[in-house]
C-alpha cells in the first residue's frame, strides 16, 4: 500500500480530469464516510485502484463535491455509496439525487465486517471506511438508495410518530420520579392504583399529600369523578383508608410541591400522547395499508411501523420484513459451546418498542395467552423470550395481512392452530 494512502485532499483543490487520467476504463465507485462536520470521499476504479480521500466540509462544501461528482460521472459510469448512519448524510444524499447521480446504500454491518478483509488490519478510521464503502459498492454489495421526498401526509405522520414517542419517554421520566417519591411518602398507593393511571396522577396533582386527602370530606366524590365507572367504591374506600393510615414519611411543603409538579408534568405528557394518537388515527383513515396493519397491531403501532420500516408491500417476503425490524435471529455457537438464539436488533428500535407494546396486548387474548404461559414455564418463568416470540409472529402477520390480503386471526399466530380456510373445508367434508 502507498505511504500515507489516506492523506486527504480538500475537495476544492481536486482536479477531476487529473483524477480521471489515473483511473482505468470502466465503472467507478465513490464511497462516502459521513461525519457531522466532515465527509470523506474515496474513488475506486474497476481494477481496484483507490484515489486519496477528498475532504468535504459538511454541509458548507456539499455543492463543491456534487459539482466534481457530476464531472466524474460524465467521464466514467459512477455509483456513489454511503452508509445509513444518522441524519448527517441526508443533505448530501438529497443534493446528489437532485443532480441526477446514482446513490447506493451499503449496510453498516457489512462495512464493519469487511474492514479486516479489506487490508488485513482490523482498524477503522474515516478514510479507510470510505474506501471500504466504495469497494463494497463495486463488488455488488449495495442497493439503490436515492433521496425520496415524503408526501405531506407521510411527513405529518412521521412528525406525530416521533412526537408521540418522545412524549412517551417524557412520561416515563416523570413516572420514575413519582414512583420514588411515593415509595417514601405514600407506599400503599401504588398497590391500589396503577402508577400511570389518570386517577392517581390527578389525585397527586390536586392534593399532593395523603394527609390532604384524609382531611378532605369531598375526597371520595372527587375520586369518583376522576375514576368514573372504572373505579369501584371499594377501591375508593381503600385509597382513603391508606391516606389515613399510611406509614409513609411525613412531607415538607417543598416535597409536596415537587410531587405535585411531577404529577402535573406526567399528566401533560399523557395528554400529548393521547392527542398524538388521535391525530395518527385521523391521518391513517385514508391509508388502506395502515388500516390492514391495524387489524394485527393497532392503529398507533401500525403508523409507527409504516414510518420506520415502510410498507410491507416493499418487501419480497415476511421474513425480510421481520428482518428490517431487527427481529431476525442470530446464534453464536462453536464446538461444544451452543449459543442462545437472540434477535439482531439491527432495525429501528422505535419499531421494536411499539411492536413490544402490541405484543403485550396480544398476550391478553386467550389463544396467545396459552402459548405464552407454556413458553414462559419452559424458560424457568422468564417471560421476555415469549414476548419476543409474539413480536416475531406479529411481524409476519402484519406482512401477511397487508401484503397478501390474508384475514387476520389470533388463532393462526402459532403452530397447531388451524387456519379458517382449512377448518371451513373440513366442516364441508364432514357435512
Amino acid at each position: 500500500m502507498r505511504k500515507r494512502a489516506y492523506r486527504s485532499t480538500e475537495v476544492k483543490f481536486v482536479n477531476v480530469m487529473d483524477v480521471v487520467s489515473r483511473l482505468s476504463e470502466g465503472p467507478v465507485s465513490l464511497g462516502l464516510d459521513i461525519g457531522k462536520s466532515t465527509i470523506l470521499a474515496v474513488v475506486r476504479d474497476a481494477t481496484g485502484h483507490f484515489e486519496r480521500p477528498w475532504k468535504i466540509r459538511n454541509p458548507h462544501e456539499i455543492h463543491e463535491f456534487v459539482m466534481r461528482a457530476k464531472q466524474l460521472s460524465q467521464q466514467r459510469p459512477l455509483v456513489i455509496a454511503m452508509e445509513p448512519t444518522g441524519t448527517y448524510g441526508d443533505p448530501v444524499r438529497q443534493a446528489l439525487t437532485d443532480a441526477g447521480l446514482v446513490i447506493h446504500r451499503v449496510g453498516s454491518k457489512a462495512s464493519s465486517d469487511y474492514k479486516e478483509i479489506f487490508d488485513g488490519v482490523p482498524s477503522a478510521h474515516d478514510g479507510k471506511d470510505a474506501a471500504v464503502v466504495a469497494e463494497l459498492a463495486a463488488i455488488g454489495k449495495s442497493s439503490p438508495w436515492p433521496s425520496q421526498e415524503p408526501t405531506s401526509q407521510q411527513a405529518e405522520m412521521a412528525a406525530e410518530v416521533h412526537w408521540l414517542d418522545s412524549q412517551q419517554d417524557v412520561l416515563q421520566i416523570w413516572l420514575g420520579r413519582l414512583e420514588g417519591l411515593l415509595a417514601r411518602h405514600w407506599p400503599e398507593l401504588t398497590g391500589l392504583l396503577k402508577l400511570n393511571s389518570g386517577t392517581l396522577l390527578r389525585l397527586l396533582a390536586h392534593y399532593g399529600t395523603p394527609a390532604a386527602v384524609a382531611a378532605d370530606p369531598q375526597a371520595s366524590a372527587q375520586l369518583m369523578r376522576w375514576g368514573g365507572h372504572l373505579l369501584r367504591p371499594e377501591k375508593i374506600a381503600a385509597v382513603l383508608e391508606s391516606a389515613r393510615t399510611t406509614t409513609g414519611v411525613r412531607m415538607q411543603p417543598a416535597t409536596i410541591a415537587l410531587l405535585q409538579h411531577c404529577a402535573e408534568q406526567a399528566l401533560a405528557a399523557r395528554r400529548e400522547i393521547q392527542k398524538a394518537m388521535r391525530k395518527l388515527k385521523s391521518l391513517s383513515k385514508q391509508d388502506e395499508v395502515i388500516q390492514s396493519m391495524a387489524q394485527v397491531v393497532g392503529t398507533t403501532t401500525a403508523c409507527v411501523l409504516r414510518v420506520t420500516v415502510g410498507a410491507p408491500q416493499d418487501y419480497h417476503c415476511g421474513e425480510a420484513y421481520r428482518k428490517a425490524i431487527g427481529l431476525n435471529l442470530k446464534e453464536l455457537s462453536s464446538g461444544k459451546h451452543q449459543g442462545k438464539l437472540k434477535i439482531t436488533k439491527r432495525g429501528p428500535s422505535l419499531a421494536r418498542r411499539w411492536l413490544f407494546f402490541a405484543a403485550l396486548r396480544t398476550i391478553q387474548k386467550a389463544p396467545v395467552r396459552r402459548w405464552y404461559e407454556a413458553k414462559k414455564h419452559k424458560d424457568q418463568d422468564r417471560g421476555m423470550g415469549a414476548v419476543v416470540g409474539v413480536m416475531r409472529k406479529l411481524a409476519l402477520a402484519v406482512f401477511a395481512v397487508a401484503a397478501r390480503g390474508e384475514e387476520f386471526s389470533v388463532d393462526r399466530l402459532f403452530p397447531g392452530s388451524p387456519s379458517p380456510r382449512r377448518a371451513e373445508s373440513g366442516s364441508r367434508a364432514a357435512s
